[in-house]
């Protein structure tokens, strides 16, 4: 036998050794369960490059030296979702029983393992990767109240499958590939065999495995670091947007539930934070203009993003947009041209309009605390003799639509089943509610019998997901380059219907206007409405008939301006409260947008953004700067610093009145 010959068998000799001891290594117990974790972190990761690729757009480029921190940061935030979800699993597999061993227990731990993480990882978060385009956010606690509330969520939930059905052949891959993996980590018990060591060493490891898991839930080895919460995500990341690309669910539903609690923010004693920012307004009875006592109609524009009118962006469409009539009344009326909302979904809209009072981590009218004695405009033109209603083609109390509106004063409320009542035949619906052309024409003629003055929202619904047009509309709108466009076109459409015949009738010259998103959509087709900013750009304008107002407003202003605007318009001189500004009377008050992105804190003034967590500013760009590509925050110039303490101000008195539940001027 050769030299050569006695190598390759002592070769493959060793060889067979180390497969057997690496195997061996493998089939311990505590290697085996780290390994099926680990088969986890490889789902996530997977869940959130679909996550990213399908939300491109809204996200945008992440560069390459991003990669590192962001990683870091997925992975504090993976390996909280993981042990939420796998508790009882991790639990059952570290009891000290030799039982754990046995077949019947190994397979209950598998249906364990795959039920909770299909449902709680998989499925959870590819929901999360369609619902934030819509909202910009991933699946919080709030969520629950909306799911819960709402008698079409079935609807919407087959209506979003059948619509990404890739994403369901997504799922079934990674399904599969989670029970591959995990049947390929070999097992066997425990090789102590002598009980008086067994049990002593079993305890021992499920005592270091209670440990590593409340290390691991907190992230942190110091008891007094505070738990991770949604926000600090922005730490890890150089845009607000990319925040959702490193979080995950479980996660951020359970931090959430807790977070329902509402916490105040103390930047300054009281006396200075009101000499900086306070919600008081004290009006001087001079007003650049006067309306009079006219018929007031709000109306809340679904998704209505400023990119589609080619009004308010001509470079944006430069071959016409997808609200020609909207655009016709803007040139005639008052458009204000920067304009923001104060929130991402519809039930934060009806707060910030009807009651100027903005909605930030947590839907203002889901507080507890949003319970308390309001004056909000409703109520004080109700003061003033004006029939107060509230026009919505949705089922009773949608999305709390009927609850916030009682809660600021509106009286009287025409939804569905009103319509059907005069139509009980006929199929004018999708899963939201009537569609609007048939639900503006019925508003219309309910309008002609109110009592004069009135006061009246009207919240359209056609431009929600899912998307859907009556079928004798469907091929007559602009195709657009996106499915929110063509309904975008379509309301646009049936409020010119709407004038069309209201315009006959009396009450139509003595009428204020009033025209404002509930929120941008979740569908942008520039680059510069995908930023954070650009994000929640809306369309807002005023039109009277009799053009006694006109004119452009070019400064910042958010759905928080319009009580005040409106108040000042009709000559209210009595105090009142609210966290908008006046913008025609008030030039003392600084014209600036706050909303809440991601769970990060965004502020909008006519010469830079900022953007906070509550604890500390993480990023500044300035106005011009419409793509956000160059963050300041190192400059910290006496303009920025200036602009911080007012957002900080504005923070402070929100949190310090919705704690006391203090809505009046006192």
């Amino acid at each position: 036998m050769t030299h050569y010959t006695l190598y390759c068998v002592s070769l493959h000799t060793y060889s067979i050794t180390a497969t057997s001891k690496m195997k061996k290594l493998l089939s311990n117990d505590l290697i085996a369960l780290i390994l099926k974790l680990l088969v986890l972190y490889i789902i996530l990761l997977c869940t959130q490059v679909v996550f990213y690729i399908y939300n491109y757009h809204s996200i945008g480029t992440i560069q390459w030296s991003a990669l590192p921190l962001m990683l870091k940061g997925a992975l504090k935030f993976d390996t909280i979702s993981i042990l939420y979800l796998n508790s009882a699993f991790l639990a059952l597999s570290l009891l000290p029983f030799h039982f754990r061993e046995k077949k019947w227990y190994q397979q209950m731990l598998f249906w364990i393992y795959t039920i909770t993480n299909t449902l709680g990882l998989i499925v959870l978060n590819l929901a999360d990767t369609v619902y934030y385009r819509y909202t910009f956010k991933r699946i919080t606690a709030e969520e629950l109240h909306f799911f819960r509330e709402n008698d079409n969520t079935g609807d919407i939930l087959w209506k979003s499958i059948d619509e990404n059905w890739y994403l369901v052949l997504v799922a079934i891959a990674l399904i599969a590939l989670m029970v591959y993996l995990y049947k390929k980590v070999p097992y066997q018990g425990s090789t102590i065999t002598k009980r008086w060591l067994y049990y002593p060493v079993q305890i021992l490891l499920l005592g270091l495995g209670v440990a590593i898991y409340f290390i691991g839930i907190r992230s942190s080895f110091d008891r007094k670091a505070i738990p991770a919460t949604v926000g600090h995500a922005a730490f890890y990341t150089q845009t607000a947007a990319q925040t959702s690309v490193i979080l995950s669910n479980p996660f951020c539903t359970l931090r959430t539930l807790r977070a329902q609690q509402f916490q105040t923010l103390h930047y300054f004693d009281d006396a200075t934070a009101e000499k900086i920012f306070t919600p008081y307004h004290y009006p001087s009875g001079n007003f650049k203009y006067q309306i009079g006592q006219k018929n007031i109609i709000i109306f809340v524009l679904e998704s209505f993003n400023r990119e589609h009118s080619q009004f308010m962006m001509p470079h944006l469409n430069p071959n016409g947009g997808y609200t020609p009539f909207l655009d016709s009344l803007m040139r005639e009326g008052y458009a204000f041209t920067n304009a923001y909302s104060n929130g991402r979904k519809s039930i934060e809209a009806l707060p910030s309009i009807l009651a100027s009072i903005p909605s930030y981590q947590v839907p203002f009218a889901l507080l507890p605390e949003a319970v308390g004695e309001m004056k909000a405009l409703p109520t004080i033109l109700e003061e003033h003799g004006y029939s107060t209603h509230f026009f919505c083609g949705a089922t009773e109390n949608q999305m709390g639509f009927e609850a916030i509106g009682k809660m600021t004063g509106i009286r009287h409320f025409h939804n569905r089943a009103d319509f059907e009542k005069q139509h009980p035949n006929g199929d004018y619906a999708n899963v939201w509610g009537i569609w609007d052309m048939d639900f503006l024409q019925f508003t219309e003629q309910e309008i002609n019998k109110l009592q004069k003055p009135f006061f009246t929202t009207i919240y359209t619904l056609t431009s929600h997901h899912p998307f859907d047009l009556p079928q004798e509309y469907a091929d007559k709108m602009p195709t657009g380059v996106n499915p929110l466009q063509p309904c975008v076109a379509y309301t646009d459409l049936s409020i010119r219907k709407f004038f069309e015949k209201a315009q006959k009738e009396p009450w139509f010259q003595n009428t204020l206007f009033i025209f404002v998103a509930d929120h941008a959509g979740g569908y942008n087709a520039h680059e510069e409405s995908q930023t954070t900013k650009g994000s929640t750009a809306i369309i807002y304008f005023m039109y009277t008939p009799d053009h006694s107002l006109q004119g452009l407003g070019a400064e910042v202003s958010q759905q928080l301006d319009i009580m005040p605007t409106t108040l000042g318009l009709i000559g209210y001189k009595q105090p009142y409260f609210a966290f908008g500004r006046d913008a025609f009377n008030e030039p003392e008050r600084q014209a600036v947008a706050t909303n809440c992105v991601n769970q990060i804190y965004q502020f909008i003034s006519d010469s830079l953004s900022l953007y906070s967590n509550g604890e500390q500013t993480l990023y500044a760009f300035t106005a011009n700067d419409t793509l956000q590509k160059t963050n300041i925050l190192n400059l910290n110039n006496a303009s920025q610093k200036a602009a911080n303490n007012y957002f900080k101000a504005i923070l402070q008195s929100y949190t310090q009145h919705v704690k006391r539940k203090q809505y009046t001027v006192k």
